[in-house]
């Protein structure tokens, strides 16, 4: 007989999964609409291909820096604040242990347990690992998976990347008459899909969330196409 296997994926991994394939589906339609509009604004007042293609590649270095510099900087806040609870924890359990393990079994009271069945557990607990306990518990920090700021920069940095890339290669490869039009129809199927997935993820209605993300970057291109062709007409 051939003993069961348990593939399931437990909530806190999921959890994590499907935070880091929302900022991977955000950085990827924060790129598709900021360097749409960046090119189409510059389309609008010239079709000089290589005008174009500088302005896209500036826009995609320029904004896939920016995102990862301050996921960087987001993510390490984040991590210098749980290393520094885990500190806090880790001091507060050597000096006082006997309040940290009366802390512990109050928690586990509040989840639903008996006072007898949480102080047994707490008592288990903390001979098993104390600060791993009270991480998880009371502080709702897995140790074990502390939060990479170096994994989030490059995360945000090829997100934003992939999506610029579209509008960018759209606007720059086809003769001067299509241009504009497949840029603008390639930039709103891959909003129509990052709207999808993330509403998706989200478990959110997908009808809304893809009109507001296609009207959104329909308006961000109409926006900078109107300005660059006032600029062009005025010969600025």
């Amino acid at each position: 007989m051939t003993e069961p296997t348990h593939d399931e994926v437990h909530p806190g991994a999921l959890g994590t999964r499907l935070n880091w394939l929302r900022a991977a589906v955000l950085g990827a339609n924060d790129g598709i609409v900021s360097t749409a509009g960046l090119v189409v604004g510059v389309a609008g007042a010239t079709d000089d291909r290589a005008a174009l293609l500088t302005a896209g590649l500036a826009g995609l270095l320029a904004g896939s820096m920016s995102m990862a510099a301050g996921e960087y900087v987001s993510v390490s806040t984040q991590r210098d604040s749980e290393l520094a609870a885990l500190a806090t924890e880790k001091r507060e359990l050597k000096e006082q242990p006997e309040a940290e393990l009366e802390e512990l079994t109050e928690l586990l009271q509040e989840r639903g347990l008996s006072r007898e069945v949480a102080r047994e557990a707490a008592q288990q607990l903390t001979e098993r690992d104390a600060l791993r306990a009270h991480a998880r518990v009371e502080l709702g920090i897995d140790p074990d998976a502390l939060t990479n700021p170096w994994h989030a920069a490059w995360a945000s940095f090829l997100a934003f990347t992939v999506g610029a890339l579209l509008p960018l290669l759209a606007i720059v490869l086809p003769p001067a008459e299509w241009r504009l039009g497949v840029t603008v129809l390639s930039v709103l199927a891959a909003l129509v899909l990052t709207g999808w997935s993330s509403a998706r993820l989200g478990a959110a209605d997908a009808r809304r969330a893809v009109l507001r993300n296609a009207a959104g970057g329909a308006l961000a291109m109409a926006v900078t196409y109107a300005a660059g062709s006032l600029l062009g007409a005025a010969g600025v």
